[in-house]
């Protein structure tokens, strides 16, 4: 994400232009945009014209729009963003007041005012235009006819291709047949390796499967590059590494990401960093349960105590409509890191955001008992 302009006074009011400039900047767009935001952006109208003998021609003009913000839509395959308003601001081709849908993609810039601006967009948008964010994975989870080529991406796992192919199965004297279908599986994958994974940015690519798939993918791949002279697969063979996985869908990368081999080698990525959370709060959860909490009302309890040592919340959360619900959830946040704890924000669009929230989206690691936390929940078994 590029910052053009930034204009933010100091009652938390103004405003700031941005470029996003790949899918994932489209998704921290999404995050920052919300409803009663002002929002400018070029694009095109489709305008009617009327001629002096009566007759009418359409066509399709480009234009800059400024609305305000009242729904908004994502496309995370086509990386699009829609945001649907009303115009605020004169104009030659679209009435004050009429609705429209500004499309923003990557590499258009757009200018987005606000209110007040927050303390966790603000935080956003640092994270979005800081180059050091962007430390990238590829993972491909697969099994015997079926992979799933996956970027795990600072704030989202994106599945990049997925290829599914039938396999005939081994015949008693004959594994022709099988050897074959299994050859053909095995290039489909290696084509979307080299279709989807950016080396350039990638510092490690997973393989990982049940069984020996992936000892035997990882070999057909390599012996394929030396007799062809690859190079772009041969210069890269250190970042490619081997894990078991208990199936080749995607909700098998969780087991993935866990694996202490991936945590290590994965040690300065934000994923990893999620993963390594996620997984103290669950063990937290079953050594030292008064002191790992998940819901809204025991979360905004254990703030008030000012017992919050890392808080964990979900961006979908974020995103509500509901303005009083919202500036609770910030009030949260703002108090746990002034009071010297640590807030994690989790991707809907990653494993982990996708695992927190089915635990109401929002969890907390506690410094200490809250008595206040542990009687509420007492009494709330013995009225049941």
């Amino acid at each position: 994400m590029k910052l053009i302009h930034r204009n933010i006074t100091k009652d938390s009011s103004g405003q700031v232009t941005l470029i996003a400039e790949d899918g994932e900047d489209m998704w921290h767009a999404y995050n920052i945009i919300q409803a009663g935001d002002s929002l400018r952006s070029s694009t095109v109208r489709k305008v009617q014209s009327e001629s002096n003998t009566g007759s009418s021609t359409s066509s399709r003009v480009r234009t800059t729009l400024t609305i305000t913000v009242k729904t908004l839509d994502f496309d995370s395959k086509g990386c699009v963003l829609r945001v649907k308003g009303r115009n605020i601001v004169e104009n030659q081709f679209v009435k004050m007041g009429a609705y429209h849908t500004l499309d923003l993609e990557p590499n258009r810039k757009f200018t987005l005012a606000k209110k007040c601006w927050d303390s966790v967009v603000l935080d956003r948008i640092g994270t979005a235009c800081d180059p050091s964010q962007n430390s990238d994975v590829a993972a491909v989870v697969m099994q015997e006819g079926i992979a799933h080529v996956c970027l795990v991406l600072a704030s989202m796992t994106l599945v990049r291709a997925k290829i599914e192919m039938h396999i005939p199965r081994k015949r008693k004297g004959s594994s022709q047949q099988h050897d074959k279908g299994v050859e053909r599986f095995f290039e489909s994958v290696m084509q979307a390796i080299l279709r989807h994974v950016n080396f350039d940015v990638v510092k490690c690519v997973l393989i990982a499967s049940p069984g020996f798939v992936k000892d035997q993918f990882h070999e057909y791949m390599f012996d394929y590059a030396a007799k062809i002279d690859n190079r772009l697969l041969l210069d890269n063979k250190p970042k490619f590494l081997l894990v078991h996985a208990s199936s080749g869908f995607k909700h098998s990368l969780k087991e993935v990401l866990s694996d202490p081999a991936v945590v290590a080698r994965l040690s300065d990525t934000k994923a990893a960093e999620e993963i390594r959370v996620l997984e103290h709060f669950y063990k937290m959860l079953q050594l030292e349960p008064d002191k790992a909490y998940y819901g809204e009302k025991e979360v905004f309890q254990a703030s008030e105590s000012q017992a919050i040592d890392t808080l964990l919340i979900c961006d979908g959360l974020l995103r509500t409509h509901d303005v009083a619900k919202r500036k609770r959830l910030i009030a949260v946040v703002d108090s746990v890191r002034e009071n010297g704890g640590t807030v994690r924000v989790f991707s809907s669009m990653h494993i982990t955001g996708e695992q927190l929230t089915q635990l109401t989206g929002i969890a907390a690691i506690l410094r200490f008992p809250v008595p206040d936390l542990t009687d509420d929940e007492s009494s709330d078994d013995d009225s049941s």
